[in-house]
């Protein structure tokens, strides 16, 4: 069970992240049935520390409180700059509380403070996906899944941007202290008490620029018959080159395969639909050129990590789902 919460805070520290935090563990719910944890926000040097919306938090405890909590959380702060440089007491404060078997948790690039201590190499982690690649490249023993909400790899759990933080809060008070607990808590926070899907969905996918490319006019006529049955045949005709040839091209010019191209962008045409019109799920296959509900689950969920159903109840709400 968890009893004992801290909070590790920076200069730069992001206040809504620092806000799931202590939303989630931070208030009396004893009311409601809810354990009420020991919990405390702490810095290197209690004090004034500098927030990232251009304010001030004041922080009344130092790193002590660390050496006996359950859980050790790190919210976002300017820690994905590849040249900031985390205090050395804050990350031997971490991988003590990692080494005794505490909770280890970061919310969005609290991932890269994580990252810094040691505690992400060899272990599957996350971050918000505008930093994911920052994140791997950076530390390349970390195995950065860059589509999840949040990731678990023993005791250490890393979340995604911003929200995925109450996601990944909500999953180890559901572990710790079971589901009813769990699903009080977000009652309360009027959230749910788990999201499916991960970052992909998210994620904003323009089409690539394409001026100046040999395949412009034959990636445009493609675009045009994304409902219809198109073969590599046909691409490669339209293109006036042979099959083989063109698929080497076009691997070339756009680092895919023709199908899976095809796909990709099937399934945004999907997303568009599904987000700007009420058509039932049965039309939006086909008229984004996968044919069935079934052929559309299936890439949807490859690609986006959720169902056409859940992903039309998260991004137009009042559409129907059949």
């Amino acid at each position: 069970m968890l009893r004992n919460v801290v909070v590790i805070v920076q200069d730069g520290v992001a206040p809504f992240e620092l806000g799931v935090l202590c939303e989630v563990f931070g208030i009396d719910r004893s009311e409601e049935g809810c354990p009420v944890y020991d919990f405390a926000v702490c810095a290197v040097t209690p004090g004034r520390v500098r927030a990232k919306a251009g304010y001030d938090v004041y922080v009344e405890h130092g790193l002590d409180r660390v050496a006996h909590a359950d859980l050790v959380a790190v919210p976002a702060s300017a820690e994905h700059d590849e040249h900031a440089a985390p205090d050395p007491l804050l990350l031997d404060a971490l991988r003590a509380a990692e080494a005794r078997g505490a909770w280890i948790m970061s919310v969005c690039t609290g991932a890269f403070t994580l990252a810094r201590a040691g505690l992400l190499d060899d272990r599957r982690c996350t971050s918000h996906w505008k930093y994911t690649d920052r994140l791997a490249r950076l530390y390349p023993k970390a195995v950065v899944e860059p589509d999840v909400l949040y990731v678990e790899d023993r005791r250490v759990i890393t979340s995604a941007g911003t929200a995925a933080g109450i996601d990944a809060c909500l999953h180890l008070v559901r572990m710790e202290d079971g589901t009813r607990v769990a699903n009080a808590i977000a009652r309360r926070m009027v959230v749910p008490p788990h999201r499916e899907g991960g970052q992909a969905q998210y994620i904003a996918r323009p089409l690539p620029e394409r001026s100046g490319s040999p395949l412009q006019a034959t990636l445009s006529w493609m675009e045009q018959r994304l409902a219809r049955e198109v073969t590599v045949d046909q691409m490669a005709e339209h293109a006036l080159m042979s099959p083989r040839t063109f698929a080497r091209r076009f691997q070339q010019e756009t680092g895919t395969t023709p199908y899976e191209w095809l796909t990709a962008q099937r399934v945004l045409l999907a997303q568009e639909l599904l987000e700007e019109t009420d058509l039932p799920i049965d039309i939006v296959a086909e008229r984004s050129g996968f044919g069935s509900a079934a052929t559309l689950r299936h890439h949807f969920l490859r690609r986006r990590g959720t169902t056409p159903q859940n992903y039309r109840r998260t991004f137009c709400p009042g559409s129907a789902t059949a």
